[in-house]
């Protein structure tokens, strides 16, 4: 069973106090700014999530640029480890020359068998050389592979992103004269609508899903949450004397005399 709205939290809202504006101007000019702002939000449900897929394809975008040039730095830094190792197996060679040089000239075993073993230390610095330029050449391989995969990913979303930002474009290119017509025009309406009115109805339209303040009353029930309205009910609503809101979500209920007359109207 449908929650009603406690009638304290209702009254306060809507006093009819100014005897020089009727009811029923009062009730057609917030219908009127209801019509307008419907067809604000239509403009920007049109736009719906394109600006925040916009806004993600660029996050995207960047960020694997980012992991680009990060796996690129990781790149040189492993491929002058090659180049440094590769400087040190050259030094280890000249000192292995060096020292096989010199056995030539020692003039007893333990000598002999001294630069033996630093020809052995030499040759054991060059192999473990190798194996971390082996080691570098897989690192250096790993990356590549994955910068092929960023790059690979970077141009679709690149494209993705083209596609998207054009669709934008042109959705914006196509409404924003008459969101901002719309926009102007419900400014210039909410002069004629007095303050509590105009508050009350941002405030009901703010808690709105679907943004409608002001409803008309549809086969007995309520045009916001499809509630019955009592018949007696109906018939306060259609004398125009107050301000009726349904007592089931708070909209303000209107009449089809006023819907039929502010529809026929040119927004």
């Amino acid at each position: 069973m449908a929650k009603k709205v406690k009638k304290e939290e209702v009254k306060p809202i809507f006093r009819n106090e100014d005897a020089d504006i009727t009811v029923e101007n009062r009730l057609k000019a917030l219908y009127r700014l209801q019509k307008i702002e419907s067809e604000i939000d239509k403009i920007r449900i049109i736009r719906g999530e394109l600006p925040l897929e916009v806004q993600d394809l660029e996050d995207t975008v960047e960020g694997l640029k980012t992991r680009i040039s990060k796996l690129e730095d990781q790149q040189k830094e492993y491929e002058f480890e090659v180049s440094s190792h590769k400087n040190d197996i050259l030094s280890h060679q000249e000192s292995i020359t060096k020292y096989k040089s010199q056995q030539g000239k020692v003039k007893n075993n333990r000598e002999f068998e001294s630069l033996e073993k630093e020809i052995e230390f030499q040759k054991l610095e060059i192999q473990l050389c190798e194996k971390k330029i082996r080691e570098a050449g897989r690192n250096i391989d790993s990356i590549k592979l994955n910068i092929g995969k960023c790059q690979t990913e970077l141009t679709e979303k690149q494209k993705d992103l083209e596609v998207k930002k054009a669709e934008l474009e042109d959705i914006i290119k196509d409404t924003s004269e008459k969101e901002s017509v719309l926009e102007q025009r419900a400014s210039e309406e909410e002069k004629h609508v007095e303050d509590r009115y105009l508050t009350a109805f941002k405030k009901i339209r703010g808690n709105a899903k679907n943004g409608l303040a002001v409803v008309s009353v549809d086969r007995d029930s309520c045009g916001g949450c499809f509630n019955k309205i009592a018949h007696q009910r109906q018939m306060e609503i259609k004398m125009h004397k107050k301000i009726i809101v349904c007592e089931y979500c708070g909209r303000i209920l209107v009449d089809e005399s006023i819907t039929n007359e502010i529809d026929n109207e040119e927004i």
